[in-house]
């Protein structure tokens, strides 16, 4: 699938909330089609007391439903069905991602439905796989841990990917016996909707998977303060993620999962073997999703003896790119969420060039073939680490250049003060991308390659202000169990 009609696309807004649509006369959020600013739906801001209903119910679900206590071959069998119906359901669930998300419907159908989908089965086999153990102790003591879920998690997902990451929060809760409240981002409200009518139908009984809809200001800080909720899950700015932390220290020290922003840095020495091949990486770890991307490589690295030519490379892949719809064929550069968003990354770009950077390429809005808020892929030389595009996270198609002549200088250069969420090195030298495997402080570092294959079981998390704790992996589905310890006395 390459296009749509994006009015034909129906969808339906409210909570989902014990397995149907609750709506009331609470305050609204209009929703907007980042591809052409046109306001296409609204959805309901879930204040405290709907979050309550929500938890509760969640809860409910979770104490008598048989969900925790089910025979987890049986838990993991309606996962899979679950995981079926969204491959097949791709034909609905792909327009309805691209509508009014930054995400090509070409794409959304070949790889964000599927994805969705394996990263479900994938958690669905844990279910019976992974548990308490017997613990070594003397032969009069029988020792053990058993792992119990929490109950009912609360997860709040970002708007970049809306499908994948609430896939990251439900799939390994669910495996584990655990209720979800899921609250998506206000602006990419609906796909999610779908996931959890599907959910239904797969078997999940009703109430353990929840949508609220909402702001984070109101409903978000309700939802992570909730009594009843026993972990957190958030994926989104690290600004945000400190503002749930303390809310989980203020009422109940709850635990939580934070993946959260990133500047990561992308090392490229001389020798790396293919240097076209390292420019289409370099390009597309920043222009892919228009560099709305956590991990997105935005800061270049790279030996000083061919760093004008990989630069010049990757502007001619740059000018390759295509902005338009969501929805229309050929698009190959998606727009910015939103024009805030867009005027933001403008505003950093103008006042890094301002501060004395070199604009190579972009800093520009992009002629998109529509109205919407598109922003040309942006090459920044000349800068320091006291840059402010090098600085911040700018969550846009912008890529700054550094140089250096020794592995030392750039290992330096590779470390920020603040984030550490992943690194991709590209050198032919297996001991040097070894060293700097271990001297980069990131939670991920690619070697000759940037981004995540769909090997699920290599987790995701950062260092540093990137976050605390794993998405995927087993560690993803251990942090929503529990685990009790028992000692039994064998002579008594």
């Amino acid at each position: 699938m390459d296009s749509f009609d994006p009015a034909s696309i129906v969808v339906r807004g409210g909570h989902f909330i014990g397995g149907e649509y609750v709506d009331d006369d609470a305050a609204r959020i209009d929703v907007a089609r980042p591809s052409d600013g046109v306001v296409y739906a609204s959805v309901p801001i879930a204040d405290a007391a709907m979050i309550d209903r929500a938890v509760e119910n969640a809860w409910t679900a979770y104490r008598t439903s048989g969900w925790p206590g089910m025979a987890p071959r049986e838990r993991a069998r309606i996962l899979r069905r679950l995981a079926d119906l969204v491959a097949a359901d791709a034909g609905t669930l792909a327009p309805l991602e691209a509508l009014g998300s930054t995400r090509p419907v070409r794409d959304a159908f070949a790889w964000d439905v599927p994805y969705t989908a394996e990263g479900i089965r994938f958690y669905a086999e844990f279910a019976d796989k992974l548990g308490g153990e017997v613990i070594a102790t003397s032969h009069d003591h029988l020792g053990m841990t058993i792992a119990e879920p929490y109950g009912v998690i609360g997860a709040i997902a970002p708007w970049n990917f809306p499908l994948v990451m609430a896939s990251w929060k439900i799939a390994p809760a669910l495996a584990a016996g655990n209720a979800v409240v899921l609250k998506p981002s206000e602006m990419t409200p609906f796909s999610v909707l779908r996931l959890a009518e599907l959910a239904v139908e797969a078997g999940v009984p009703k109430g353990i998977f929840n949508v609220v809809q909402g702001d984070g200001r109101t409903t978000g800080d309700a939802l992570v303060r909730h009594p009843r909720i026993g972990k957190v899950t958030f994926t989104g700015s690290t600004k945000t993620g400190a503002a749930i932390m303390a809310a989980c220290a203020q009422t109940g020290t709850k635990p939580v999962t934070l993946e959260l922003g990133g500047k990561s840095p992308q090392l490229v020495f001389a020798d790396a073997p293919r240097l076209d091949d390292v420019a289409r990486r370099i390009a597309g770890a920043i222009a892919g999703n228009a560099g709305q991307v956590c991990n997105a490589g935005s800061r270049l690295i790279v030996e000083r003896s061919v760093a004008d030519d990989l630069t010049a490379r990757i502007r001619r892949i740059f000018a390759e790119l295509t902005p338009g719809t969501t929805w229309t064929p050929g698009t190959t550069l998606p727009p910015i969420i939103s024009e805030p968003q867009a005027a933001r990354i403008e505003a950093i770009v103008e006042r890094t060039v301002a501060s004395g950077a070199h604009l190579q390429c972009g800093g520009t809005r992009a002629d998109g073939r529509a109205p919407g808020a598109f922003y040309s892929p942006t090459i920044l030389s000349n800068v320091t680490a006291q840059s402010e595009a090098v600085r911040e996270e700018v969550f846009g198609p912008v890529l700054t250049v550094q140089t250096f002549d020794t592995e030392e200088e750039a290992l330096a250069l590779a470390q920020h003060p603040d984030y550490g969420l992943a690194a991709g090195v590209h050198t032919a030298d297996i001991g040097r991308a070894l060293r700097l495997v271990r001297g980069i402080e990131a939670g991920t570092v690619w070697v000759n390659r940037y981004g995540r294959t769909s090997d699920f079981m290599i987790p995701t998390g950062g260092y540093k202000r990137s976050g605390i704790g794993k998405d995927l992996g087993r560690q993803a589905y251990e942090a929503n169990l529990r685990f009790k310890s028992v000692l039994i006395d064998l002579q008594s």
